[in-house]
């Protein structure tokens, strides 16, 4: 195997040592523990030929980090948490010479990405510009990747279609709503604020927004809607589940897709029948780009429309790697709007 990497060159930082954020054990935001005795040596030494190790500049934060580090999802600490970031390659594989020095954007299931060094696999990972936005890129790829399967395959987003987006003022939120909304959609969205009620119309550009702190978002669906919505997209999970059966038409499909208000409890087949004869699926992104062909269509598609404008990503709080904890506290209050990432 050869390895190749960066010595002394302008804009990297090159030490023996590297810093990330560890889960020793499974719990809340205060197991999140800033370490800077990462041993770079080693991390570099392991590149596989298909590998490469980017130097991060920003990662983005997800719930689904906040999964791992809980213990919801399995993971056998000790772990470093994020599945998201941007940087430069520093160190190539055998088959990676071609990236050193590339800026790239990569996703992954837990790559570790709140650290300042990285290793990724090329297959999950995207080629950016050499004056690309780094920060947009770290908050766009997990969420643009879930946003565009959950659109265009999970349930096929048609013109004319009505949608339901949960917390549309949140990172998923307002790029499923903005994607809807290309394709010709009525979208309607819930948020808990007024001030995520104006984001969710004006950055979402969501048709009705509901407060569902003030008013009891079923009801309001169906005074839209009579019929109810062809489709619900709901990444709150237990809090809005039952409602969100409530809202949907005869055969329509509920897309649960992520548990922010904790984990939806088991569901009876039966009760699909009694509201409808609905659809309820349960997805998954790596599900959705286990092919490389299909991976870098949607890859390219995202890419494409965040540099014509097509979707806007919406970073609201930046927090430096050494503060992850607070940056998980924000995020599971429930009072972010857009995407939350760490600078590092």
């Amino acid at each position: 195997m050869r390895v190749f990497r960066f010595g002394k060159v302008p804009g990297l930082r090159w030490a023996s040592t590297y810093s990330k954020i560890v889960v020793t054990k499974h719990g809340g935001p205060e197991v999140l523990e800033f370490r800077t005795d990462g041993d770079l040596d080693a991390l570099t030494g392991t590149v596989a030929d298909d590998e490469v190790v980017v130097e991060n500049k920003f990662a983005g934060v997800n719930f689904i980090d906040t999964y791992f580090r809980s213990g919801l999802y399995p993971n056998t600490p000790p772990f470093t948490v994020g599945q998201e970031g941007a940087g430069t390659v520093v160190t190539a594989g055998a088959k990676t010479g071609s990236f050193m020095g590339k800026n790239v954007a990569y996703w992954g299931n837990r790559t570790g990405s709140y650290a300042s060094h990285v290793k990724v696999n090329i297959n999950e990972m995207a080629l950016l510009d050499s004056d690309a936005d780094l920060k947009s890129a770290a908050a766009i790829m997990l969420q643009g990747l879930t946003s565009h399967y959950l659109v265009h395959d999970t349930y096929k987003v048609k013109k004319g279609d009505w949608v339901l987006v949960h917390a549309a003022a949140g990172g998923c939120g307002l790029l499923i709503s903005q994607m809807c909304k290309n394709i010709g959609a009525n979208v309607i969205g819930t948020c808990g604020t007024p001030e995520k009620v104006e984001l969710a119309k004006t950055v979402g550009r969501c048709d009705h927004v509901i407060n569902y702190s003030e008013k009891d978002f079923p009801e309001e669906v169906r005074k839209i809607v009579p019929e109810g919505v062809h489709v619900v997209y709901d990444g709150v999970g237990k809090s809005t589940f039952e409602g969100s059966l409530k809202s949907l038409r005869k055969r329509g499909m509920m897309a649960s897709f992520g548990n922010a208000s904790g984990a939806v409890d088991p569901v009876a087949p039966l009760a699909l029948t009694k509201a409808g004869s609905l659809f309820l699926t349960r997805p998954t992104l790596y599900d959705y780009v286990a092919d490389p062909a299909e991976r870098q269509a949607r890859v390219d598609d995202v890419m494409k429309w965040l540099k014509t404008g097509d979707i806007v990503s919406t970073v609201s709080m930046t927090f430096p790697l050494s503060k992850a904890r607070e940056a998980h506290e924000a995020l599971e209050s429930r009072g972010t709007t857009g995407k939350v990432v760490l600078a590092i």
